[in-house]
């Protein structure tokens, strides 16, 4: 479901769009006044033979479009066009009545529903629903410690993507819709304004750095016609005189039909869009002389340390303590340091795995290791990257039963949220694939895009990562709808880390030592964020220390692990969910080839970690203990 504040400010991993929905259209999904009348009017002798668990189900679904219909947004990134000229209450109010609205539906779940006779599919839909209400309550005091503004996951720059890449104009009341939401971004963006200032009021603050950024975005945004003079159009205008000609060559508008929409358009950016950025811009410019010079982790803040306990329950979806968060980083760091350490034997490099990182990352110039910084290079990124997710999907079905229908596309990421060495990243596609997957890449400075890990990052953003887990969630049939698009980071995050080891058991990958150290690289960038995270917002370790700590572990450019330190500070605790992750699908794996011995099927293990949505561990160990018990039964019988 969407991303509130009250999940923004607990950490939470993924922009508004990470958790997509599933079977949510009109087309394909049965409709809530269909459900609603089914349960108000029912037949008596229908509603008698119907199993708890169903009657169960139906609820879910009841309250799954209750829920999807309080966002815009959400609606938007499910293909579905009501409420498509309005965007969601963005206020703190809003958030409460949502955690208001889901502690209710946990009170009438309990009282309605006997736990006791629902089978075991429904009982774990039954848990999640109220997994989900409880890191809810959890997170609610920490409401006002979220950095509303920051580079990362910040709304100033995802509201433009939303216009940009997913609100789609196909009909003349589209671009209607699309008139009407930028105006409605005018009011969004004043709304968080004024959460920003009062959350500053109690003494939560960014680091200085996130304001720098974050004003450079809002001012690029609103560069361009109609924000000022320019004889260049800004990107959202450009963005919609494209889908305007569209229409024309679509015979749907006349051009002086067309004329009006983009006459209407540059109203709305010029006097509602406009100035609620403009109004962001003032007020970073002034409040940024209250930040901290020197940035600090989340323990300098009232009540941090609290704050970030939860961060790390919500995060790694365990209880470890901060403390053990750490020493698990520190013992993954020396292990794959030692792995890291053959292959630079292997390479025929005589200095030291210091000197190897310094080695790679001074070669910006050797074609072995880095793209031309320019347009020829950034082509020549995505090319190879769509090759390594082509390559890899002839192997998939040897590894899996259930495979993913929507299609993958790399893209560059758009220039005005653009960062030089900033982490690629994923969005889903719709549920009924008229959208595909995007994976993201930020090209605007080859040199921190190094060759090496270009393989193993398409496995994680794309296949079998991020696009194949979230775009089969989405396609999944048989389990409540939530729970196609429920999103756990510790789920979602281990799961794409898997897939990189995972890749390595399949033919034809990494075939070079550059490469798979690159794999390597991408793993101990993992386990050094363990480290680093707990380190500056657990123990109080400067932005340098974090810096030193990274660059004596990795090869990675320096220009693209002081943008990693950037973000673990103003997201804390979510870099450490990939690692934990991992390690937990990794050891049920292998609990699963112990107990099954030659049993054990691999596609079926998969499709268990998969058929079933996103999971909190502790669930995800339930389900996984429940198939290994059937097998064995199924053994048994035969």
């Amino acid at each position: 479901m969407r991303q509130t504040l009250i999940a923004l400010s607990l950490g939470a991993a993924v922009s508004f769009g990470l958790a997509g929905c599933n079977n949510a259209d009109e087309s394909s999904s049965v409709s809530q006044k269909n459900i609603i009348s089914a349960s108000v009017e029912p037949n008596k002798a229908e509603a008698e033979t119907k199993t708890e668990s169903e009657k169960l189900n139906e609820w879910f679904e009841i309250k799954y479009e209750e829920e999807v219909m309080m966002s815009p947004i959400q609606l938007t990134f499910l293909g579905r066009k009501e409420r498509y000229g309005e965007l969601d209450d963005l206020s703190e109010k809003s958030d409460l009545k949502q955690y208001q609205w889901k502690k209710q539906t946990v009170e009438e779940m309990k009282s309605t529903f006997d736990y006791d006779k629902l089978n075991e599919a429904a009982k774990l839909s039954y848990d999640l629903w109220n997994y989900q209400f409880q890191q809810m309550e959890d997170g609610k005091k920490f409401i006002r410690h979220a950095y509303i503004f920051e580079q990362m996951n910040g709304t100033h720059s995802f509201l433009p993507t939303l216009m940009m890449q997913f609100h789609k104009v196909e009909e003349e009341s589209d671009m209607q819709a699309y008139v009407s939401r930028l105006s409605a971004i005018g009011r969004g963006m004043n709304q968080l304004i004024d959460r920003a200032m009062v959350i500053a009021e109690g003494g939560v603050r960014p680091p200085k750095f996130a304001y720098e950024i974050v004003t450079k975005e809002a001012k690029e945004i609103i560069s361009g016609k109609p924000f000022d003079n320019a004889e260049k159009d800004s990107s959202l205008l450009a963005d919609a005189k494209t889908k305007v000609a569209a229409l024309v060559a679509a015979e749907k508008i006349d051009q002086a039909r067309a004329d009006e929409l983009v006459a209407a358009v540059s109203k709305a950016l010029s006097e509602s869009f406009g100035p609620s950025y403009q109004r962001l811009i003032s007020y970073l410019e002034k409040d940024i002389v209250n930040a901290s010079k020197e940035p600090q982790g989340v323990h300098a803040l009232p009540d941090g340390v609290a704050f970030y306990e939860n961060l790390l329950k919500r995060n790694t979806t365990t209880n470890m303590t901060a403390d053990e968060v750490h020493n698990l980083g520190l013992a993954e760091v020396k292990r794959i340091r030692t792995l890291m350490e053959q292959i630079k034997v292997a390479d025929g490099f005589e200095g030291t795995l210091q000197e190897y990182f310094a080695f790679i990352r001074d070669s910006k110039d050797d074609p072995r290791f880095y793209f031309d910084n320019n347009d020829e290079g950034r082509q020549g990124y995505i090319d190879e990257a769509t090759a390594a997710i082509e390559n890899i999907k002839k192997e998939l079905p040897n590894y899996f039963g259930i495979l993913p229908k929507a299609d993958l596309e790399v893209k560059r990421v758009e220039s005005f949220r653009e960062q030089d060495g900033a982490p690629q990243h994923y969005y889903p596609g719709t549920p009924d694939g008229s959208r595909p997957g995007i994976y993201y890449a930020h090209l605007s400075d080859m040199a921190t895009m190094p060759k090496n890990e270009l393989e193993v990052i398409a496995y994680h953003e794309g296949l079998p990562g991020h696009h194949m887990q979230i775009a089969i969630a989405q396609e999944l049939e048989g389990i409540p709808t939530f729970r196609t698009q429920a999103g756990f980071t510790a789920y979602v995050e281990g799961w794409a880390l898997y897939s990189e080891a995972l890749a390595k058991e399949m033919p034809n990958t990494f075939e070079t030592l550059n490469s798979d150290f690159g794999r390597l690289g991408s793993e101990i960038w993992r386990a050094i964020r363990l480290v680093v995270d707990t380190g500056l917002h657990h123990k109080g370790w400067s932005m340098q220390q974090a810096v030193d700590f990274f660059s004596q572990n990795s090869p990675a450019p320096l220009g693209t692990i002081e943008t990693e330190i950037r973000r673990y500070l103003v997201i804390p605790g979510q870099a450490t969910s990939y690692k934990v992750g991992m390690i937990d699908i990794q050891r049920l794996r292998k609990l699963a080839e112990t107990e099954l011995g030659e049993a054990f099927d691999i596609k079926a293990y998969h499709d268990t970690i998969l058929d079933g949505g996103a999971l909190p561990l502790s669930l995800l160990e339930r389900k996984v203990k429940a198939w290994i018990a059937e097998v064995k039964s199924q053994a048994k019988a035969a």
